[in-house]
């Protein structure tokens, strides 16, 4: 199945650390590696992490909960959970709201209202909207703080499990500040930088804090399961794009995640709505764009994979919005970056060739967004190669760099002849900072030979 994704276009896993567990993690990395071996492009491993997660408890059976009625909640561990209608699993929920405060439950489907708090760990509220509760259903507690770290024990295990299968990002889920990336580096050590840090941003303290968040990470992830509970769902397409703009100004890499073709889960084509979403993304000119039910649990999952791939084709035809044109070119090397696209482009290029060995360079072509011109990323590292498989418009490979600079591009050019289909004489643009020398940057036009 793992073979049928790539095929379809895949091109990173996500393993969700709130279901499975670290043997069965393994087994798809292990799965992935092997894959790696056989596949054109190299398929990267991103870690998300559970976060400080609010949970209902077990349920015997499932739980008819009626527009209008009253059921109870246990908060403590000490209450006998069959006295009452469920149990959510946050000793300080009880603490932590006011009569009046609403409590949603499995992704906004359930919503209920605080009408009265007992000093037994007992809180009665009125359903007003209600559903079935099935067992461990997510709970968001919009607008109210949440007194959970920001790291959990679990998510401290997860990640350092994450670090010793030398995994390519790791999604820290409900960032609510720069600190919590911070705690992440301070847990990292020196893997710091080797593997990259997106910040899943899923509340409104997220949303608030986002522009110091982008500081300390290296992307961020639109994650609008949580968000549009967390936020007026009507915000939610103005909170987006306005990420995704912050995205482009600052040169991190951004992913739209959730809802993406939601319905295939149980059908065989796309709402005409989730098309014109998934196509609002692409203009937007976002790095990525994820599934999660669609492929986890779906009856679809490589229609699913194919249908977006279609999309994105289809829309890129059009032209995108254009954020990267507010590029903060805070270092040298954009603007040398900003260079060789706007060379490539004037020239009608057929790409944009990047020689980079930590994959640095390769980042500022793709924060330019260059149009037309695809960008090919030659490296010596494998773990850089699957790591930039989350750029924009970039196809990686991994050759052998020589101490003579021509020798290094006539490699790259072959792959360019026989993996990817150019023909002799196509023009290019290189950007390098290793050809001319060690620190001198330069930039060529080039005829494939």
């Amino acid at each position: 199945m793992l073979e049928k994704l790539a095929a379809a276009g895949m091109d990173v896993v996500r393993l969700n650390m709130s279901h499975g567990d670290h043997e069965s993690a393994a087994e798809v990395i292990k799965a992935i590696k092997t894959l790696n071996r056989k596949v054109p492009y190299p398929i990267a491993v991103l870690l998300d992490t559970q976060g400080p997660e609010i949970r209902t408890g077990d349920l015997a059976d499932e739980l008819e909960l009626k527009n209008g009625s009253i059921i109870s909640i246990s908060v403590r561990d000490s209450v006998d959970v069959e006295s009452s209608s469920f149990h959510i699993h946050y000793d300080e929920l009880i603490d932590t709201v006011n009569v009046g405060d609403r409590i949603t439950v499995d992704n906004g489907i359930i919503n209920l209202e605080v009408m009265e708090k007992q000093e037994d760990g007992i809180m009665n509220c009125r359903v007003i909207d209600g559903g079935i509760l099935k067992s461990k259903r997510h709970v968001n507690l919009p607008g109210i703080r949440v007194n959970l770290p920001a790291i959990t024990k679990k998510d401290r295990a997860d990640i350092l499990f994450g670090l010793e299968q030398h995994v390519d990002f790791i999604a820290l889920s409900f960032v609510r500040e720069a600190a919590d990336i911070r705690e992440l580096k301070e847990l990292m050590g020196d893997q710091v930088g080797k593997i990259k840090i997106i910040a899943k941003i899923e509340d409104q303290l997220g949303v608030r804090n986002i522009e110091e968040i982008l500081e300390e990470a290296d992307g961020i992830m639109v994650a609008r399961g949580d968000l549009g509970v967390e936020i007026n769902v009507a915000e939610l397409p103005n909170v987006q794009r306005r990420i995704v703009q912050l995205c482009a100004e600052h040169g991190k890499r951004v992913i739209v995640a959730t809802h993406l073709l939601e319905s295939m889960i149980e059908n065989p084509i796309p709402t005409r709505a989730e098309v014109t979403d998934v196509a609002n993304a692409i203009y937007e000119e976002v790095d990525a764009v994820m599934l999660s039910g669609e492929t986890t649990i779906g009856r679809y999952p490589i229609r699913c994979v194919e249908q977006l791939v279609e999309i994105a084709e289809a829309t890129e035809s059009f032209k995108g919005l254009g954020f990267s044109k507010q590029l903060n070119k805070t270092h040298d090397k954009h603007h040398l970056a900003a260079t060789a696209v706007d060379l490539a482009e004037s020239l009608g290029a057929e790409g944009i060739v990047v020689i980079t060995r930590r994959g640095y360079m390769a980042d500022f072509v793709t924060n330019c967004r260059p149009k037309g011109a695809r960008i090919f990323a030659f490296t010596n590292d494998s773990q850089t190669r699957r790591r930039l498989t989350l750029n924009r418009n970039l196809s990686a490979f991994r050759t052998a760099f020589s101490t003579d600079p021509e020798k290094t591009l006539q490699i790259a050019f072959d792959v360019l002849k026989t993996r990817v289909g150019l023909s002799e004489g196509a023009k290019v643009v290189v950007i390098s900072d290793i050809l001319a020398g060690s620190g001198i940057d330069a930039i060529q036009i080039r005829t494939l030979t």
